[in-house]
């Protein structure tokens, strides 16, 4: 995958969660739309919390690379793009029940996206990140690192569109 396509696909998803989240009014925000569910609020805080780390660990150091660099992005699609299985946020991921303000979820997601559409546009893609070494997955390149947050953010926008459906019926 070119720089410029990996780029253009994490800018294009978490755009997209940040406009849907957008459409939400703060009451809707923090409303439980069925049982088992997080809130609106509740999704885009883990997000925030998830996507902040991985801004994080694309800055960080890293080491040349001993594989493809996207050797792993067919597996995080394959688990991720997967809506019909149900996964479980490790804990410290897990957003606290409680209110929380749209215009700061927003305003925390936009950052976040100009954090790592920076990091994709301006680093080498191709060296394997040191700073967290992620569960299943291991030490992901930053190539793999931006399709994670790109497939990761994908399967929480289907999750946000689900809880927006439900509310507005």
């Amino acid at each position: 995958m070119k720089t410029q396509e990996i780029t253009k696909d994490v800018n294009e998803a978490l755009s997209g969660l940040i406009t849907l989240l957008s459409r939400f009014d703060q009451e809707q925000i923090n409303v439980v739309p069925f049982e088992g569910s997080w809130t609106a609020g509740q999704l885009a805080q883990h997000m925030v919390k998830a996507n902040s780390g991985f801004a994080d660990i694309l800055k960080g150091p890293v080491k040349d690379t001993e594989r493809k660099p996207d050797e792993v992005i067919p597996k995080i699609k394959g688990d991720f793009l997967n809506f019909n299985i149900k996964m479980k946020a490790p804990d410290i991921l897990i957003p606290e029940a409680k209110n929380y303000d749209k215009n700061e979820l927003v305003s925390g997601l936009k950052s976040i996206r100009e954090n790592v559409v920076n990091a994709a546009e301006t680093l080498d893609l191709t060296k394997t990140c040191m700073a967290f070494e992620l569960p299943v997955y291991g030490y992901l390149t930053r190539q793999e690192a931006v399709a994670f947050v790109t497939c990761h953010t994908l399967r929480h926008t289907h999750q946000l569109k689900n809880i927006y459906q439900k509310l507005i019926e």
